[in-house]
């Protein structure tokens, strides 16, 4: 919602006082322009990205345009989540997680909270974490280490999309005067047509350097940046997750390993620390 209200400030603000200086918005419209401007741009994205980024950029754009980024109650979440594991575990032994981490579709626990289980990620990272601590063929520094390096292949993943789109937004007001010197050529063909002609072609060719500058910082890298911004909240909640794990392995209490991971967190979705300990014992034992 926030970008689409930042992208109206934008364009209100530059139409508004074009029109304020006395400008008819109406000679902005070059379809032309737009043709070259916005197709070369999709092109140098096709031509930069692999299949999988592209993907990955739409859905990146998807999730932004609908903000759809971890808050409060998914931390919170979550923490209740993995609290309940370690007290499965520390009341029945490690063996007993062993049902919930092979099939969390079917455990009771997973299925309170779809804020994970519907999240594939997030679901895949537990279980990854979790099963070498049933498993218990690795040492906790191990285990910790075995995190860290797949915490690091999924944040360089997630960068990618913002690689490409900094690319486009770096490459539109290049694009831009590649829209105005085309404009300009035709302008050269339009002279005999008098005045008037030549003016509405420059009108026009000025419009492209315009509107890929307009473009690029108004929109496509604005984009990028609200992208990393949700990659860094996802890259928290991935966080989260190993230092509760992490500090299960090393033979924390769940309450401790909960309260340390929640203490990594962000002030804005960091859970409050009698809240959440309320709200973990009031949880059912099981």
């Amino acid at each position: 919602m926030l970008i689409i209200v930042g992208s109206l400030i934008v364009m209100v603000s530059t139409i508004g006082g074009f029109m304020i200086a006395g400008g008819n918005p109406v000679v902005l419209l070059h379809v032309s322009e737009f043709v070259v401007i916005l197709g070369v741009a999709a092109g140098v994205l096709v031509i930069a990205s692999p299949g999988h980024v592209i993907k990955e950029i739409i859905h990146k754009i998807k999730d932004a345009l609908g903000g759809k980024s971890p808050g409060e109650k998914e931390f919170s979440d979550v923490l209740k989540l993995l609290y309940e594991i370690f007290m499965v575990g520390r009341r029945n032994g490690l063996i007993a997680l062993e049902e919930h981490v092979m099939d969390p579709a079917k455990s009771p626990i997973f299925q309170r909270y779809a804020s994970v289980l519907n999240h594939h990620e997030r679901l895949e990272f537990i279980c990854n974490g979790l099963k070498p601590v049933i498993d218990g063929k690795i040492k906790p520094d191990q285990l910790e280490e075995l995190m860290d390096a797949e915490l690091k292949t999924k944040t360089n993943e997630a960068e990618h999309p913002i690689h490409i789109l900094q690319l486009v937004g770096d490459s539109l007001p290049g694009i831009g005067i590649v829209a105005a010197v085309l404009g300009i050529i035709n302008t050269m063909n339009a002279i005999a047509e008098g005045p008037e002609k030549v003016g509405e072609k420059v009108a026009a060719a000025l419009t492209g350097t315009l509107l890929g500058i307009f473009v690029a910082y108004g929109f496509v890298n604005p984009l990028a940046n609200r992208i990393k911004f949700n990659n860094q909240s996802d890259e928290q909640f991935l966080k989260c997750i190993k230092q509760a794990i992490a500090g299960f392995a090393k033979g924390l209490a769940p309450l401790t390993a909960v309260e340390v991971a929640r203490r990594s967190l962000d002030s804005n979705v960091q859970p409050g620390s009698a809240e959440l300990e309320a709200a973990l014992k009031a949880l059912p034992a099981k």
